[in-house]
């Protein structure tokens, strides 16, 4: 993901290096023809590529929006990942009471939210094609990581491992059913966003469109020299290389936005929206621990009771 505001003229332009070097040798030729090699009927009207370049004008735009709603659905997705995590780590430390057995419960705690940071890494590594096992290790037991090499889907199963959980703290008297359903619904949504994720990263953006798109653009950088050759001699080098790469750039940025998990610059930042999660999932959990430090006795619970009333 592109994090800084400014983003260097040469990783821009280095994109489409190679169309603006035989567009400006095109040009040249163009001109070359026209001007010295006996040549001088090489011209068209300029309405020719200028109505051309309105039709592509229009189908860019299009394909533009089409491919940054693919790439903000996916960020979206991702925003409410960011939210039912912190919602999960919310109802595990508040729905499971230490009144009693203390050290097991944070155990059981500390297990569960460090399983949602790994869900998160996992899914993130899974969708950009990488592997989905390689930072398990540092949030799961050794006996749970095992388990899930065998396994292609790591998040679907660390869900799966998630419910299991629920089930033991529902039997175990650890949280009521009604706790149990509402932490239920919140594995539901996780499940539902990470279906969404996959559905775009699974749904290829139509070929022939992209085929016919590019088509209409190189027939029209082709023509466009032609269109000015006549009113602009020498300058219409430049003028080409100029118009024709902002309909290159604008097109390959459609290409780039319309797969948000292809790990490349352009793409949702899962990885830097995984580190947040787990620095807040971290940092609840610390809390945690530093509140039943403090948690008064019994004793003196009563007596600040008393003085209340």
């Amino acid at each position: 993901m592109l994090l800084k505001d400014n983003i260097p003229v040469s990783y821009v332009f280095g994109k489409i290096r190679k169309e603006i070097a035989v567009l400006t040798i095109y040009s040249i030729a163009v001109y070359a023809a026209h001007t010295y090699y006996g040549f001088p009927g090489v011209s068209i009207p300029i309405a020719v590529p200028a109505i051309l370049g309105t039709i592509i004008s229009l189908l860019l735009a299009f394909r533009s929006n089409q491919a940054y709603d693919r790439w903000w659905e996916a960020r979206t997705l991702w925003g409410a990942i960011v939210n039912d995590s912190r919602s999960f780590a919310r109802q595990v430390l508040s729905f499971i009471d230490n009144s009693y057995d203390e050290e097991n419960k944070h155990a059981m705690k500390e297990r569960l939210i460090k399983r949602q940071i790994a869900w998160c890494y996992s899914l993130s590594q899974q969708l950009r094609g990488q592997n989905a096992h390689q930072s398990l290790k540092n949030y799961i037991s050794e006996e749970e990581n095992s388990a899930l090499k065998k396994l292609k889907n790591v998040p679907l199963a660390l869900m799966e491992q998630h419910a299991n959980d629920l089930r033991l703290l529902l039997r175990m008297n650890w949280i009521n059913e009604y706790q149990q359903v509402a932490m239920d619904e919140t594995l539901t949504r996780f499940s539902n966003a990470m279906g969404g994720c996959e559905r775009i990263k699974n749904t290829v953006f139509p070929a022939t469109y992209s085929v016919y798109i590019h088509f209409l653009v190189i027939l029209f950088v082709m023509l466009l020299p032609f269109g000015l050759i006549e009113s602009f001699g020498v300058f219409q080098v430049p003028l080409v290389v100029a118009i024709s790469s902002s309909f290159f750039l604008i097109e390959k940025m459609a290409i780039h936005l319309q797969d948000p998990f292809e790990n490349k610059p352009t793409d949702t930042p899962t990885t830097t929206i995984s580190r947040k999660i787990e620095e807040d999932l971290r940092e609840l959990l610390k809390d945690e621990y530093a509140r039943d430090v403090e948690v008064p006795s019994a004793s003196s619970r009563k007596q600040v009771m008393f003085y209340i009333l």
